[in-house]
């Protein structure tokens, strides 16, 4: 998969699918994206790609207090993908919106739904938590494996 910013400055490739989607309903995101929800696709570091440019990386305010990094194109400023200190550096958060054919990421699950606009209707048999959820509840087997396996090359 493939995608990038508005103008086209940043272009980036993912390799394979994502760990999760997450449909971050939290109020914060709603704030900073402008609408109802942040939709990112979870990948290790090593599985996104720069192929035309790189990002700038912003220091943001957060919910938590703790910040966020998010990779911004220079030009256009569109966020391409954050980095959460939960996850760290390790891993990135990819606006699925960026993509170039975002349809190939629905949302896994939607996260802090106990502030999602009252308006918006969840599909049924949707993964829903009021807040977070246990990864070890949530993620595919795979997804878990590729975790362990990415926090091991970190540690070396």
């Amino acid at each position: 998969m493939e995608g990038g910013c508005a103008c086209g400055h940043i272009r980036y490739r993912l390799t394979g699918r994502p760990l999760i989607v997450n449909a971050c309903h939290c109020t914060w995101c709603q704030r900073e994206t402008g609408t109802v929800h942040a939709l990112n696709a979870v990948y290790e570091f090593d599985r996104v790609e720069h192929i035309a440019a790189e990002p700038e990386i912003i220091d943001t305010p957060s919910a938590s207090g703790k910040g966020q990094r998010i990779a911004r194109c220079p030009v256009c400023k569109v966020a391409i993908w954050s980095n959460y200190p939960g996850a760290g550096p390790a891993m990135r958060f990819v606006r699925v919106g960026t993509m170039d054919v975002p349809s190939q990421c629905p949302p896994d699950v939607h996260i802090f739904t106990s502030t999602k606009q009252p308006w918006v209707t969840l599909p049924p048999g949707a993964k829903v938590f009021a807040e977070f959820y246990d990864i070890n509840e949530v993620w595919s087997d795979e997804a878990k494996e590729r975790r362990r396996a990415l926090r091991e090359r970190m540690k070396k």
